[in-house]
This record gives C-alpha cells, sequence and structure tokens, in this order.
C-alpha cells in the first residue's frame, strides 16, 4: 500500500507550507495597511538649494525674501515634473511664506527652519468661510508660517529636518490676553489637493500645527509633532472640512488635542456645508493633557468615515473624544475606532453634546448635531482614572453607539461609565456598561447592525 503524502516528513512539509501561506496572507494584509498612496511623495526632476536665492542659515539673517523669490521662480519657471526646493543645513530664520504647486520643500538632516517672532510684520489673512470670524478673535487672522491656496501636488518632507514655529511669544500673548488678531498656524493649506508631509520634526506651534482646510487627498506620515504640554491650543493635526486624508505613524505631544477632526463652527460650517470624510488615522502614539484623538467640537459641515486604529495613547486627558454642542448642527457618523492602548489618562471614552463656545450670539437652538453609528471596540487601558462617559443631547439622543471588547482598568473604587441620551450595545466591556447599552448578543446585533 503507497503511503499517504501527508504521512511522516510529507505532513511537516505541509504544516509549514500551510504557515508559510498564513505567514504571506498576513505580510500582504499589514502591507496593505497603509494610505499613503493617495498622496505620494514625488521626486522631483530638478533641485535647487535656499542658499542659490541668498538664504543664509545662521539663525540671525531674516530668509524670508529668499524663500518668496525661490516659490516665486518654482512657480513660474514650471519645470516639468516640478521642482524640489532643498534646505541645506544651518538654522535659517524667516517670515511666514507660501509654496506652490509641483514642488517639495525638503528640510536636510541638521536644518532647522525657524519663524521669526517678530509678530508686527505677520501677514493677515480673511478669515475662513466656514468659521466666520478668527478662531480666537473676530476679524482677520494671522496668516500660517507656510501655507498654500488652492495648490496641488506639494510636499513637505526631509531628513528629520525641524520646522520651529517659536511659539512662545504668541503663547505668552495668548496668556496675557494680548492678541489683536487669531494666532498663525504653522502649516495650513486651504482648497488644495495632492499634499504629502513626511519626515521631519514640527515643534512650537504658535497655535494647531496642521491645518488641511477645504483639501482632498492629504498625507501626514512618519512624523514627530511637539510643544510643551502647557502651550495652548498647540493641536497636532487637524484636518478640516477635507476628504481622503491619512495620518499615519507619527508621534505627537502637544498642549492640545493629537489629532482633532473639524468642519466648521456653527451657523457658518452649516452654511459653508462641507464635511470631512475618509479619514484614516492609524499607527499615532503620543500624549496631551487634552485628547488623544478627537471629533469636534467644531463639526457644523459634518464628519463622517473614520477609521482610527493601532494607536497608542497615554499620560492625556481623554482617550477618545467625540464632542458637539446644540447650536453647531452637522453629524459625525460612521467612525470605527479599533485597537487602541491607552495609559494613564485621565477618562478612556467620551462622547458629549455639550463641549465647545460659539463664534457669535446667531447660532440656531434648533441647530442640534446628531452622532449616529460609531464604533468603539478591541481597546485596552491601565491607569485610566474615569472610564468614561456618553452624553447625548436631551431629546436627540446619540444612536447605534456600540462597544466591543473595550476592557479600561485603574478606575478608582465606584468609578462608572456616565450614560444619559444615548442608545446602542456594550459587549465584554469593564468595568460594567451603563444601562443605556444593551448587553445581550441579540440586542446588541439589533442596535449595531451597520
Amino acid at each position: 500500500m503507497a503511503a499517504s503524502p501527508l504521512r511522516g516528513g510529507g505532513l511537516a512539509v505541509a504544516v509549514l507550507l500551510v504557515g508559510a501561506l498564513a505567514l504571506l496572507q498576513v505580510a500582504r494584509c499589514d502591507a496593505a495597511a497603509t494610505c499613503v498612496g493617495v498622496a505620494p511623495a514625488r521626486r522631483r526632476p530638478e533641485v535647487v538649494s535656499i542658499a542659490d536665492f541668498g538664504g543664509v542659515g545662521d539663525g540671525r539673517t531674516l530668509n524670508t525674501w529668499a524663500f518668496r523669490k525661490a516659490v516665486y521662480r518654482i512657480q513660474h519657471q514650471r519645470r516639468r515634473g516640478g521642482t524640489e526646493l532643498r534646505v541645506p543645513a544651518g538654522t535659517w530664520l524667516t517670515g511666514s511664506f507660501n509654496l506652490t504647486s509641483h514642488m517639495t520643500l525638503f528640510l536636510a538632516r541638521g536644518a532647522v527652519l525657524k519663524a521669526t517672532q517678530d509678530a508686527r510684520g505677520w501677514p493677515l489673512v480673511e478669515p475662513l468661510p466656514s468659521y466666520g470670524r478668527g478662531r480666537e478673535l473676530p476679524g482677520a487672522r494671522y496668516a500660517s508660517f507656510i501655507n498654500g491656496n488652492g495648490l496641488r501636488d506639494v510636499v513637505i518632507t526631509g531628513d528629520k529636518g525641524v520646522i520651529d514655529g517659536q511659539g512662545e511669544v504668541w503663547w505668552n500673548m495668548w496668556r496675557q490676553r494680548t492678541l489683536p488678531h487669531t494666532r498663525p498656524n504653522l502649516v495650513e493649506f486651504m482648497h488644495s489637493t495632492g499634499i504629502h508631509i513626511s519626515n521631519i520634526v514640527l515643534k512650537n506651534s504658535p497655535f494647531w500645527n496642521i491645518h488641511p482646510v477645504y483639501c482632498d487627498n492629504v498625507v501626514v506620515t512618519n512624523m514627530m509633532i511637539l510643544a510643551p504640554h502647557d502651550s495652548p491650543n498647540t493641536d497636532g493635526i487637524d484636518p478640516d472640512s477635507s476628504t481622503n486624508v491619512c495620518i499615519e505613524d507619527s508621534y505627537i505631544s502637544t498642549g492640545d488635542d493629537l489629532v482633532a477632526i473639524k468642519s466648521g463652527w456653527d451657523e457658518y460650517g452649516i452654511a459653508y456645508g462641507r464635511p470631512s470624510s475618509g479619514i484614516t488615522i492609524r499607527r499615532v502614539r503620543g500624549s496631551s493633557p487634552f485628547s488623544g484623538i478627537a471629533i469636534g467640537s467644531e463639526a457644523s459641515g459634518g464628519v463622517r468615515d473614520v477609521l482610527v486604529e493601532d494607536c497608542s495613547i497615554f499620560n492625556s486627558g481623554y482617550g477618545i473624544h467625540i464632542k458637539t454642542n446644540v447650536g453647531r448642527g452637522g453629524y459625525i457618523r460612521n467612525v470605527t475606532v479599533d485597537n487602541v492602548r491607552m495609559s494613564g489618562v485621565r477618562s478612556g471614552v467620551r462622547i458629549a453634546g455639550d463641549v465647545g463656545d460659539h463664534p457669535d450670539g446667531r447660532f440656531s437652538q434648533l441647530a442640534v448635531p446628531t452622532v449616529d453609528a460609531v464604533r468603539i471596540r478591541n481597546v485596552w487601558g491601565v491607569g485610566v482614572q474615569q472610564p468614561g462617559s456618553l452624553e447625548g443631547i436631551r431629546n436627540s439622543p446619540f444612536t447605534r453607539i456600540c462597544l466591543s471588547n473595550v476592557k479600561l482598568f485603574g478606575w478608582r473604587n465606584g468609578a462608572a461609565w456616565r450614560c444619559r441620551d444615548v442608545r446602542g450595545a456594550a459587549l465584554g466591556v469593564h468595568p460594567s456598561p451603563c444601562a443605556e447599552l444593551a448587553t445581550s448578543f441579540a440586542s446588541a446585533a439589533g442596535s449595531c447592525s451597520y
């Protein structure tokens, strides 16, 4: 009788083959777990140096004119395939400047691009139409340190070069209430597509660090974003009324939310009507006195189709924070949070309908936001002081809020979930979920069938 091919050594070979195929499948899945292809970092056939335009990297010479001249040359010569503007090692002091389409700003290792601290000559720009005014003060706002409007195919990258916003002068004006206008962001793109930011360090932003607003196809990857924990409003990355935004493989430690998804402010955001959608946040690590991953509170244009996965949040206020308010209008829906680790956070999960101020008194009490179809699963936390709160809006409950395999430890005796005006389900949640969430498989299937 012929021996079976699966006996003895044949069986071992088959097992190894199956294992190898399984590993190959896992590798394929891991390789696919990226979204950076929505805006690749294109190589440019032409490379020029800021030194070619009179730039001096001595930390004292003001290079604003050199940067503006270089960008003007790139914009008007229009080399096929675009041009890379290289910033070599050195400390390059400059004021605010714009970028242009089909260009790369490359910061070499040892290059530090420093914002001037002279606020008197800082340019002003119009407020964003979806905000109706400066975010901090009525009227105009300071232009971002590096910005672009109506651009295509722009790359900011390097070999661990640094962009230093030198924000302390702005933070102090905010603390002393002497700000004449809303502070500048560090990097902002408006009405642009194909934006790629990677492999550099951002530090000490005057206000938000990276702000893509009214943009499509944006990638932020392999970044380090730093600011002191007491620096006001130094959000890490704030996608705002933008679509197809990919945020991956970055470390953020700032004075406000690490990532905050937005879409306009009250009646102005409702009128502008541009949602944020298709937002992926993956493999982000960091700490903040406020939120790790946030949605809102300025979400009046709507936020949908958000994926947060494989993130690590430590020494922070809130792990996951979805926030809105009466007067915001809009919606937050189809949000998935998966495989998030937390340690040393004040509150693990917060979904709240009473957060955020208003631009003026003209907001409508009838503009009630909706929050629906939020999945939070596979979350593990230690040193969590309070598990969380799920608190909707009276007569407009948040719906299909579904928690599964959420295990939070370290809370004080008697700490419990706080819930009101919320519907959904909870399975495998520790500590025990509140009564507003169904806990049987049958009920959960009905509440979370989306």
